[in-house]
């Protein structure tokens, strides 16, 4: 009888233990970014400016497009605000120019170096 006893109290303490290490894992929130001044500017999938800020985004996107940098600087403020691409204008050659959010560099994770001779090789 005491096996039983100790096999569904095993059985309910294991449960409840995946259940609360599901719920950490469930309630992981993507890092948002925060608006930051810069912006990228990207012909079709091309990158052609990366972590600039608002304005001169504004002048080159208006100088490629042929529109007034005014209007293109509040594209460019809404983009970094809000984080949702916007066209600035289409039928380029390369395809539409788009102001997009830039990354911030906390989001990106650097890759951990190792050191010579320690890989491989356990703590111990």
């Amino acid at each position: 009888m005491s096996f039983v006893k100790n096999a569904v109290a095993g059985a309910v303490l294991g449960g409840s233990v995946l259940f609360t290490a599901g719920l950490g894992v469930a309630n992981a929130q993507p890092v948002e970014t925060a608006p930051d001044g810069l912006v990228n500017i990207a012909v079709g999938d091309t990158t052609i400016l990366q972590g600039v800020p608002t304005d001169a985004a504004a002048a080159t996107a208006g100088a490629l497009c042929g529109s007034a940098p005014e209007d293109v600087n509040a594209l460019a403020e809404q983009v970094d605000a809000d984080g949702t691409d916007q066209t600035v204008c289409a039928g380029l050659p390369g395809g539409d120019l788009m102001l997009t959010q830039n990354v911030s560099a906390e989001a990106e994770q650097p890759e951990t170096a190792t050191a010579p001779g320690d890989a491989g090789q356990e703590a111990g």
